[in-house]
């Protein structure tokens, strides 16, 4: 059973074609629809996001091309982000950040952290900042840290920053915002090119993760291996099922603190090397991999999960990816018919255009009336007929 988000709504506004988009979230969000309905700008406005968080929000814009690029083409001047939180046992969280075009750059009109209390008139404000004026509170101990303040006022001035970006970390809930938030994180497809990070040796080091472009997938698997080896083999099962004729993996050391990683197969006495697999099979293992992932971000998203896959494997990844929903958040956009007919509506967000305004609109699956079709048709099918929406 699905456990319950931690994050548990999203607004943006200003933001592309997303112009005012409130939107619940849930375990698992398969995002479909044409091409430019918004489905990685919701994914860039998530990121942006966490961008602001760690602290790295005018370098994210910087990524994107600048506030100028991603603002709403209708007049708009800001952007607007907002996350509803749920910490356990505790009342809900909620954040807002605006960011303002201020040519030839920009700057934080907005922000606030605000949480209702019981037994409070009023919701109880942990951030909040409107232009020049800044207030940074303690729920513990109810009262303003005045010199903190100064502090952050004259930082965020300087580096543009938000100011959740630099709370201190303690065990508050202005903590847990930025936490949680900053941990927020988006895959996008893997290059397998000949030089890819992939394919080579890799440095024998502790990580969380395999990476976000497969460069640390090795030494990720041997310390999995090494350290958690029920999920290790939770990885080899899934390739066995994929693969029927997969065996195992190995990793020779090739140079002092280097590794590389085998694939070995029953058919055959020597073990292929990762620069001898497919593009399929490479992207496949790694997807494995991340959802396997013992340490998996608040939300994890992936763009296109399905490029390079066998139809048939497509099936096996909407189980991996509805077990990885039970520890993070799964948020996926794809073009793949056979992917959601693996799916159910509750996990299905079908994404279209506003002919009025040409804004994005989201709606879940099972938020259509789609009984009495799903009675003779498939989900994949309901699509493809265009009884969902979704189409070009």
């Amino acid at each position: 059973m699905a456990t319950t988000p931690l994050i548990r709504r999203i607004g943006i506004e200003g933001f592309r074609r997303l112009k005012d988009v409130d939107f619940e979230m849930r375990p698992m969000m398969a995002m479909i629809g044409a091409n430019g309905v918004g489905k990685s700008s919701f994914m860039d406005a998530l990121s942006l996001l966490a961008a602001s968080a760690r602290g790295s929000l005018n370098q994210h814009l910087n990524d994107l091309g600048g506030i100028a690029w991603v603002i709403t083409r209708d007049g708009s001047d800001d952007i607007t982000l907002r996350a509803e939180l749920e910490p356990l046992d505790e009342a809900p969280l909620r954040y807002a950040l605006r960011v303002a075009n201020k040519f030839p750059t920009y700057h934080i009109s907005q922000e606030s952290l605000e949480q209702t209390v019981e037994g409070m008139p009023i919701p109880f404000k942990h951030i909040d900042s409107r232009q020049e004026s800044v207030s940074f509170l303690d729920s513990k101990r109810y009262e303003s840290f005045s010199s903190f303040v100064a502090y952050l006022d004259s930082k965020s001035q300087e580096t543009q920053e938000s100011l959740l970006s630099q709370v201190p970390l303690r065990p508050d809930n202005s903590s847990y915002c930025k936490i949680t938030l900053s941990s927020v994180t988006k895959y996008h497809i893997m290059d397998v090119g000949q030089r890819a990070p992939v394919k080579l040796p890799q440095q024998l080091r502790p990580v969380e993760s395999p990476g976000q472009n497969g460069e640390d997938l090795a030494p990720f698997l041997y310390n999995l291996r090494e350290s958690n080896h029920d999920r290790f083999e939770a990885v080899e099962d899934a390739l066995k099922v994929a693969f029927p004729g997969f065996e195992s993996l190995g990793f020779p050391s090739v140079a002092a603190g280097m590794i590389a990683m085998t694939w070995k197969d029953k058919a055959f006495s020597a073990p292929f090397y990762m620069n001898q697999l497919s593009e399929g099979t490479l992207r496949f293992l790694w997807l494995v991999s991340l959802l396997q992932s013992p340490n998996l971000p608040t939300i994890t998203m992936i763009d296109e999960p399905e490029v390079s896959l066998h139809p048939e494997l497509l099936s096996l990844l909407a189980d991996l990816m509805r077990e990885a929903s039970l520890r993070t958040q799964i948020v996926v956009a794809t073009h793949s018919d056979r992917l959601v007919g693996f799916l159910k509506p509750k996990e299905v967000v079908v994404m279209d255009i506003n002919e009025e305004d040409g804004a994005a609109t989201m709606t879940w699956g099972d938020e259509l009336d789609l009984e009495g079709w799903l009675k003779d048709y498939s989900l994949d099918e309901l699509w493809q007929m265009g009884i969902m929406g979704g189409r070009a």
